[in-house]
Parts: structure tokens; sequence; C-alpha cells
């Protein structure tokens, strides 16, 4: 028998090395999410994102539910369902019990689920320290809550994850608002409205006095004015739209809405 080679060490970061080391798994999906709310919050179907990233369209559903931007009756259901078993039971036999109480395949139902290896985060980060990722699902979670719920102490939770989000108003105005904070560190309750130079402040009773006129959670509101004469109304028709409290008619949709140009 041959002598026993001494033992050597091996160098932190040894064994075997990687095929393709600038691959990395998880920027790649963000990047994909990325680019797929980019053009979903231009009002592109999911048809047209899937094109344009060259992926299918349940694909693209599911990075934007991962992304915390997409909302259906389906999703939601499947989403609820399935956090509810996965609670006592593990992945695999979550996924199964969710199909068979809802009715569909086991690959419906994970497509309607976000990616495991998407964005996680604590809820009570601060919006400041989270990625894009993360803010889209606070905001999302947020409004779902304010939808089912609309307190003030809601609504504020979804004003302050949407400073500096782009809105338009009834005419098709684009704007955004920003909430400063006092010396005290804490947020002032007023809303500073951009609109191109100009910035205008917007109180916050004034955001409450709208609330209080809307009849029904997602009801259409013909104009800003049916919210009450209130300084600042059309800012807030618009971001109420934007949270899903009102709806719009279809004329003032359109203008509120962001053209997608396939050419630029």
């Amino acid at each position: 028998m041959g002598e026993k080679r001494a033992y050597k060490a091996r160098k932190p970061g040894g064994g075997r090395k990687k095929l393709k080391p600038e691959y990395d798994a998880g920027k790649n999906l963000k990047n994909q999410i990325d680019a797929a709310v980019a053009l979903y919050e231009e009002d592109c179907s999911l048809q047209s994102i899937a094109d344009v990233l060259n992926l299918n369209p349940i694909k693209v559903r599911k990075l934007l539910i991962t992304a915390g931007v997409y909302e259906s009756e389906v999703a939601e259901k499947a989403q609820d369902t399935f956090e509810r078993y996965r609670k006592t039971q593990d992945y695999k036999t979550s996924i199964l019990s969710t199909a068979t109480v809802l009715g569909l395949s086991k690959a419906s139902v994970t497509s309607y689920l976000p990616y495991e290896k998407g964005v996680y985060f604590p809820n009570t980060a601060d919006k400041e320290k989270i990625s894009a990722g993360a803010e889209r699902q606070l905001r999302y979670r947020a409004v779902r809550k304010l939808r089912t719920e609309p307190t003030e102490e809601h609504l504020w939770e979804v004003v302050l994850l949407y400073a500096g989000v782009r809105f338009k108003t009834y005419s098709g105005l684009p704007f955004t608002y920003e909430i400063r904070k006092g010396r005290n560190g804490q947020y002032t309750k007023e809303l500073w409205i951009d609109r191109r130079e100009n910035s205008k402040s917007l109180a916050w009773s004034s955001v409450l006095l709208a609330l209080g006129h809307i009849k029904k959670v997602g009801e259409i509101v013909e104009r800003p004015k049916a919210l009450g004469d209130i300084r600042g109304v059309t800012y807030i028709y618009g971001m109420f739209y934007r949270f899903g409290l009102i709806n719009v008619p279809d004329e003032a949709k359109e203008k509120m809405k962001k053209a997608f140009n396939k050419s630029s």
C-alpha cells in the first residue's frame, strides 16, 4: 500500500466552481419582477407583457403576484386558503389541500402563489429601509385592508406608503405628494402636492372629509365634487381611485391611465 497523503485543509470558498459564476437566480428574479411591474403599471395586459419579456402569461402573473400588484378573486382565495393550511401542513400538502378545496389543479394553485424566493420582509420595516418589491407588497396588503375596513388608521397607512407615487387627476394631470416630518421626527398630517414647479398643501382633515362621503367602497363617483366641496378634492379623487376606494367613469378612466407606447 502506498503512503497516505498528508491532510491539506481546504481553503475557504473552495469546492466545485460554478459553471456560471455570474448567474444570480435571485437577481434575475428581481429584474424580471421589476420589468413586469413597470409594464403592468403602464396598463399593459398579461399577454402583452409576456410578449415583451418573452415569457408566458402565467409566469408574468406569478411575477406580479410576487410583487404584490396583481389582484383577482381567485388569486386571493388561493393565497388565503394556502396560508391557512400552511400553518399546520408542509408546502406540498398545503398545495394539495388548497387545490382540493377550491377545485383547482395543483399547477393552478402554484401559479397563484408568489415565488418562494421572492422578497420577504417584516411588516414593521420602515419604508425607507426596504426594497422596491417589498414596498409594493406592503402597499398591496395595506390597500386590501383599507378596502375591507376603510378607517382613518388604514387610510393613513396607505397614504404613507404611496408618498412619491405618481397619480393622475380626473382630467389626466399627473401629480405626486410627499409627507414631511416635524422636529420630533414624526410625520405631520399634511400632504404636499407636487404639480410641476409648485407645491400645494393638502390637509389631512380634507382627506378624511372626502372619505366620509364615500357611500360604498368601489362605487363609481362621477366627478371630484361628488366627494364634497373640499379644497384639493381633485387630488383626493385621483388618490382614492388608485387606492380602490372609488371607481370612476370610463371617460375619466381613460384620461387617468398611462398610455403604453410600444415604440418607445
